[in-house]
C-alpha cells in the first residue's frame, strides 16, 4: 500500500502587519472581482513550489529545513506596488535582491541533496506576494488591474525564518517555521 502523502512548500512569510495588508487586498480582489482563491493561503513568497511528500515522514523534512543554513541572516525584502502576469495573475510587486535570488536557490539545492526533491517550478523564481489568481477570470482582468496597478504600497521586513506550509485539504496553514540561521 501506498503511504499517504500531504502538501507541502515553503515560503518567507511576512510579520502580522503586512500579512492582514495583504489579506486586505486579497478580499478586496475577492469582493469586486470574485477572485477569492488567494485566501486560501496566507500571504507569502514562495521559495519552493508545491510537493507532495509521505505524511509518515515528517521528521527528515522537519530535519532537513532546520538544518538549512544561509549565507547571512540579513535579509530584507522589500515589497513596491503592485505587479501581474496577465491575463489572470495580480500581485504585490518584491524588488528584486541578490540575497533573495541566493535564498532561493541555496535552498533549492538543500531540498535536492538531502531530500531529493527537484523543486523547479514551471516558470522561475519570480518572488511576489499573490493578490488574484486562479479564479481571477481574463475578462475581469483588465478591470482588477486598472484598479490595483494605481495603488501605491511600500514595505520592508526582515526575514527570520523559513515557513513550511501544508495544504489541509481545504486551505494552506504554517505548519512550523524554522529559523534562518547563517
Amino acid at each position: 500500500m501506498k503511504p499517504s502523502t500531504a502538501l507541502y512548500f515553503v515560503a518567507l512569510v511576512p510579520p502580522t502587519t503586512i500579512r492582514e495588508e495583504v489579506t486586505a487586498f486579497k478580499a478586496y480582489a475577492a469582493k469586486h472581482f470574485g477572485s477569492q482563491h488567494a485566501l486560501h493561503s496566507p500571504p507569502h513568497i514562495t521559495l519552493i513550489p508545491p510537493f507532495r511528500w509521505p505524511k509518515d515522514q515528517y521528521l527528515p523534512l522537519a530535519t532537513a529545513l532546520s538544518h538549512f543554513k544561509f549565507q547571512t541572516a540579513d535579509l530584507s525584502i522589500d515589497l513596491l506596488n503592485f505587479s501581474s502576469f496577465p491575463p489572470r495573475v495580480i500581485f504585490v510587486d518584491v524588488t528584486q535582491s541578490t540575497l533573495l535570488r541566493d535564498l532561493q536557490a541555496q535552498l533549492e539545492q538543500h531540498f535536492s541533496q538531502h531530500l531529493n526533491i527537484q523543486p523547479k517550478g514551471p516558470f522561475g523564481f519570480h518572488p511576489h506576494m499573490t493578490v488574484a489568481f486562479r479564479d481571477l477570470t481574463a475578462a475581469v482582468f483588465p478591470e482588477a488591474w486598472a484598479h490595483f496597478s494605481t495603488q501605491n504600497y511600500q514595505r520592508s521586513f526582515s526575514v527570520e525564518h523559513l515557513s513550511l506550509l501544508r495544504h489541509n485539504g481545504k486551505k494552506w496553514e504554517i505548519e512550523a517555521n524554522f529559523a534562518l540561521q547563517p
